[in-house]
C-alpha cells in the first residue's frame, strides 16, 4: 500500500528517523562515497560534454531512467560524443536530443520528479533543496522494503513529502539534502544486497 500523502505528524517524524538513522548506520567507507557521489558526477558530466556540466547533467538524467549508472554514463557518452541516439526509449532520447541541441535542461526535464532532481544535483551538488528519491530512497525513509510494489512517486504530492522528509533529516544532520540521500542510499543497498543470498553488491 502507498503511503499517504498527508501523513500525521508523528508519521512524518517516523519518517524523518528512519533517514537519519540509516545515516548513522553507514561506515567511513560509504559516507566517503556517499559524499562524493554527486561531485564525482558532476566532474563527469562536465567531462562528456566539452565543460559544460549543465549540459551534460541535463543529458545523463534524461537518460537515467531504468538505467544503471554505468549504462547512464555510456549512452550519455554517446550522445555527447558522436550524437547517437540510441538505446532508451524515445521520450527519453527526444530530451536528451533537446538539451544537446540547446534547450535549457529545466525546460526539458520534469524538474518535480527525480529525473529533474538528478539533473539539478548533478549541476550543482550544492544545491540546497534537491533530492534525488528512487525507490531506495522512499524504502529508507519508510523504513519497509516495497519489493516489485508500487510506490507511488509518480505523484508529485507523495515525491515532494518524501523530499522534505530527507530535508529536514538534513537540516537536524548539518548536510545538505542530496548529501545526506547519497550517503543513505549507498548504505540501504549494500546492507540489502548483503542480506539478499547471491545478491550483486549494488553501486550508486
Amino acid at each position: 500500500m502507498v503511503i499517504p500523502v498527508h501523513p500525521s505528524e508523528e508519521m512524518r517524524d517516523r519518517y524523518v528517523q528512519n533517514i537519519m538513522a540509516r545515516w548513522w548506520s553507514a561506515s567511513a567507507e560509504q559516507q566517503e562515497r556517499g559524499r562524493t557521489w554527486y561531485r564525482t558526477a558532476h566532474d563527469l558530466a562536465a567531462q562528456i560534454s566539452g565543460g559544460d556540466a549543465r549540459r551534460g547533467a541535463g543529458v545523463i538524467a534524461a537518460l537515467s531512467a531504468n538505467k544503471s549508472w554505468h549504462q547512464n554514463l555510456r549512452l550519455a557518452r554517446q550522445v555527447c560524443g558522436s550524437g547517437v541516439l540510441s538505446g532508451h526509449f524515445s521520450d527519453a532520447l527526444a530530451k536528451a536530443a533537446a538539451i544537446m541541441a540547446g534547450a535549457d535542461p529545466a525546460d526539458v526535464l520534469p524538474m518535480d520528479r527525480k529525473t529533474g532532481h538528478f539533473f539539478q544535483c548533478i549541476a550543482d551538488p550544492d544545491d540546497p533543496e534537491a533530492v534525488v528519491i528512487d525507490r531506495h530512497a522512499h524504502d529508507i525513509a519508510v523504513g519497509e522494503r516495497y519489493g516489485n510494489r508500487d510506490r507511488g512517486l509518480s505523484c508529485a504530492s507523495r515525491y515532494e513529502l518524501i523530499a522534505d522528509c530527507y530535508r529536514e533529516a538534513a537540516l537536524r544532520l548539518g548536510e545538505l539534502p542530496c548529501t545526506v540521500q547519497a550517503v543513505t542510499w549507498v548504505a540501504h543497498t549494500e546492507h540489502v544486497a548483503d542480506t539478499v543470498p547471491r545478491g550483486p553488491r549494488a553501486r550508486f
